[in-house]
């Protein structure tokens, strides 16, 4: 069995305190484990609510930010141990494309530039010819051409044309692997299918995998292989993406489904109370107990002391993070 592209042990993210800060803590992200393995390529879906811990796992994937504890691994190399060439060849293999089309262009140059910098940062061609047949087979597999587009300034061209843009320099790269945060949530209707359309070709054509960091479960269940659900920085439920939305066990994630709005003309929204919790407040230790505790209709005493492990459901891979499964035969690692 070949090694995992990905392997994250139990990644853990504190922001505050710390040897000269008595301060308060959070903790955005606590024991988290993912495998992605090396083919087939897959999309693994990372989703939550905001504050969840979504961006922060990107964020450590991508070294924008240093982890607590735990570890990355990349290829079966730990990232924090990496060389200076072994991280470069890491920084081409593992890209990003962002949420906002808008923020992650200079205005200052033509859109040119975006593919220029990559290109000569990594060495990519020798001539100019090769250089433009490099970016012109990038913009092709997102559905657009140089003559187009390359010679424009960011402000003329639409979000979801920029955001194809950030795909296709993405793809330039060759990657092995593309975290997109949130990649479809500031475009319209017909161009979020078009930009998810793109990232299952890239996945069966292109053997690209994909950490997609989302907050919309439909979009989740249209292209997901396996999701996670995050709940204040934690684990509640992991699986295939179809039997964890269909059969969700987690009472959290069980909330987040039913919470997907259905055309009934006869449903009228705000007939209930809405109620507000200090949900935070489980969230300033690392040792403290279930996240969900004060929102959840099946919480016990256990549960305030102790973080639940994720528990197998049904001997599948299917695992939720709650004691109401204890009797399963099979623990395995958060």
């Amino acid at each position: 069995m070949s090694q995992p592209l990905l392997d994250i042990r139990d990644a853990t993210k504190i922001y505050g305190g710390g040897f000269m800060s008595r301060g308060s803590v959070t903790v955005a992200l606590q024991n988290f484990n993912l495998t992605v393995d090396d083919r087939p390529a897959t999309i693994t879906t990372i989703a939550g609510e905001s504050g969840s811990g979504k961006s922060t796992l990107a964020n450590l994937v991508l070294g924008f930010t240093e982890i607590t504890s735990g570890q990355i691994i990349y290829r079966g190399k730990d990232v924090a141990a990496m060389t200076r060439q072994e991280t470069l060849e890491y920084r081409r293999e593992v890209q990003a494309v962002f949420q906002d089309p808008y923020a992650v262009y200079n205005p200052f140059y033509r859109v040119k530039h975006i593919f220029d910098m990559a290109i000569s940062n990594f060495k990519l061609a020798e001539t100019n010819q090769e250089k433009d047949d490099i970016i012109e087979e990038a913009l092709n597999v997102v559905g657009m051409r140089g003559e187009e587009v390359l010679e424009k300034y960011p402000h003329q061209l639409s979000g979801g044309q920029r955001q194809r843009m950030m795909v296709a320099r993405a793809y330039l790269l060759k990657p092995r692997l593309i975290v997109a945060d949130e990649p479809v949530s500031m475009v319209d209707a017909s161009l979020r299918a078009m930009i998810l359309d793109i990232m299952l070709r890239l996945r069966d054509e292109h053997n690209i995998s994909f950490l997609y960091i989302t907050h919309d479960l439909s979009t989740a269940y249209q292209i997901g292989d396996r999701i996670y659900l995050l709940y204040q920085g934690s684990t509640a439920e992991r699986g295939d993406t179809m039997k964890v939305i269909e059969e969700p066990k987690h009472p959290y994630v069980k909330l987040l489904v039913e919470s997907i709005p259905v055309p009934d003309p006869t449903m009228h929204w705000g007939d209930e109370a809405i109620t507000t919790l200090d949900d935070e407040e489980m969230r300033t230790s690392a040792t403290s107990g279930c996240r969900f505790y004060n929102r959840c209709n099946a919480r016990m005493d256990r549960c305030l002391q102790d973080m639940p492990p994720l528990y197998s459901i049904d001997g599948a891979e299917h695992e939720a993070a709650c004691f109401l499964y204890e009797d399963k035969p099979e623990v395995v690692q958060p």
